[in-house]
C-alpha cells in the first residue's frame, strides 16, 4: 500500500470537497430522482472520479490501481455522504473490486480490474437473501457442470444491481443456509441468459435490484466451498467505508441544522440561543466525534492488516448508526415543520440515514457481533 503523508491527505479531502460540492451537489440527486434516470449516477461524473483515481483507490498499480487503502477512501466517502453522491463506489469499488482482487484468478483480475479502474465496469455484490442482514444465510444453490457451475436462487438489495457488467454472487454448495463452510464466490456477466434483474429505487435514492438466477452458468472465484472467509473482511471494509459516508451524512445534517438555529427566530430571540437546543447540538457534536474516531479507527485498522479490525469495524458500523439516526431525527426536529416538506434538503438526509443503517448490519447486528468476537 502507497504511504500518504498528512499533506497528501489534506489534499485528498479538498479535492474531494470540491468535487462533490460542485459536481455532484444534493440537486443533482434530486435531479436523478425527478427524471427517473434510467442508471441512477452520472456515468461522465463517474469516469471522472476514476480519472482521479477514486475507482482504483484500494487496487495495486498492476490492474491500473493507486493502492491508496481504506483510510484514504474513508474520505472520499466522507465528503461524498456530505453531498448524498449517487455513485458506485460501494458497489463496486469497496465490494465487487475486491472480491475480484482477493478471490480472482490472475486472469479474471486482468479482464476484470482494469475495467474498474478506468471507470468502464460496474460491478455489485449479489449476498442477501433476508430482509435483515445475515451474510452467511445463504439458500441459493451451485451445482458443479464441468469447469464452471449453475446458479439458482433469488437476492435481494443488490446495490447497482440493475446496472452493473458482472455479477458476483455468493452461493452454496453443500451444507444448510446457516452455516458458513459451504458458502462460495462466483462471478458471472450481469446479462447472462436465466437473469432477471428487477431494479429497486430505495426511499434515500440509492439504487439496488431484486435479482433471480435460474440455471445461470457461472465461474468460481476462489475455494469452492471456502468463500465465507473471503467475503467476511471485504464485508468489513465497506461497513467501515458505510460508516464514513455516513460520518459525512451526519457531518452535513449537523452543520445545515446549526445554520438554521442562527438565523431562525421564535418568540423575538434566535432558536440557537435558547439553552435547550444548545444542550441538544452539543450531544450531536460530541457523538458525531466519536463516530469519527471509531470509523478512522477502524478504516486505519484494516490498512494494517490489524487482527482486530472486525471488531473495530463492528464498533464503527454500530456507532455511525446510532450517531446518524439521532443527528438525522434533531436536524428533522429543529427545523420544525419546513423540514417534512420535498422542498427542505433536511429530509432528505433522514432517508439516507434509514437506509445507510441497514446497509450489511444495523446498530444490533454489529452489537450482537461484537459480542461474539470478544467471546459474549
Amino acid at each position: 500500500m502507497s504511504e500518504l503523508t498528512e499533506q497528501d491527505l489534506e489534499l485528498l479531502t479538498d479535492t474531494a470537497s470540491r468535487f462533490f460540492d460542485e459536481q455532484l451537489p444534493i440537486s443533482s440527486l434530486r435531479q436523478l430522482r425527478d427524471d427517473v434516470d434510467e442508471t441512477g449516477f452520472d456515468r461522465r461524473l463517474w469516469r471522472e472520479m476514476a480519472e482521479m483515481g477514486w475507482a482504483g483507490i484500494l487496487l495495486d498499480e498492476a490492474h491500473g490501481g493507486v493502492d491508496f487503502g481504506y483510510a484514504a477512501l474513508g474520505i472520499i466517502l466522507e465528503q461524498s455522504g456530505r453531498t448524498l453522491a449517487a455513485s458506485p463506489l460501494v458497489s463496486t469499488v469497496l465490494l465487487g473490486a475486491q472480491i475480484i482482487s482477493l478471490a480472482g484468478s490472475d486472469a479474471q483480475r486482468d479482464e476484470i480490474l482494469s475495467g474498474v479502474a478506468g471507470g468502464d465496469v460496474i460491478l455489485a455484490l449479489a449476498h442477501e437473501e433476508s430482509g435483515r442482514h445475515a451474510p452467511h444465510l445463504i439458500e441459493t444453490r451451485a451445482v458443479q457442470d464441468g469447469s464452471n457451475y449453475v446458479l439458482n436462487g433469488r437476492k435481494i438489495f443488490v446495490l447497482d444491481g440493475h446496472i452493473a457488467d458482472q455479477l458476483i454472487v455468493v452461493a452454496r454448495n453443500h451444507g444448510e443456509n446457516q452455516d458458513t463452510d459451504g458458502i462460495s464466490l462466483f462471478v458471472v456477466d450481469a446479462n447472462a441468459p436465466g437473469i432477471n434483474r428487477i431494479r429497486t429505487i430505495l426511499v434515500d435514492g440509492r439504487n439496488a435490484a431484486t435479482i433471480e438466477f435460474t440455471d445461470v452458468t457461472a465461474a468460481s472465484l476462489g475455494t469452492i466451498g471456502s468463500g465465507f472467509i473471503i467475503l467476511e473482511p471485504i464485508l468489513d471494509g465497506a461497513r467501515a467505508g458505510l460508516a464514513a459516508e455516513m460520518l459525512g451524512t451526519g457531518v452535513e445534517a449537523f452543520e445545515r441544522t446549526i445554520e438554521y438555529l442562527k438565523v431562525r427566530e421564535q418568540f423575538g430571540a434566535q432558536l440557537g440561543s435558547f439553552q435547550s437546543l444548545k444542550h441538544r447540538a452539543a450531544e450531536m457534536y460530541c457523538e458525531i466525534e466519536l463516530a469519527r474516531s471509531a470509523t478512522y479507527g477502524a478504516l486505519e485498522a484494516i490498512d494494517a492488516h490489524d487482527p482486530e479490525s472486525a471488531k473495530l469495524t463492528s464498533i464503527a458500523k454500530a456507532k455511525a448508526c446510532e450517531m446518524l439516526e439521532l443527528v438525522s431525527n434533531e436536524a428533522l426536529q429543529m427545523h420544525g415543520g419546513i423540514g417534512m416538506t420535498d422542498e427542505s434538503d433536511i429530509g432528505l438526509f433522514m432517508k439516507r440515514a434509514r437506509v445507510a443503517q441497514q446497509i450489511l448490519g444495523d446498530a444490533l447486528y454489529h452489537r450482537e457481533r461484537f459480542a461474539a468476537l470478544v467471546g459474549l
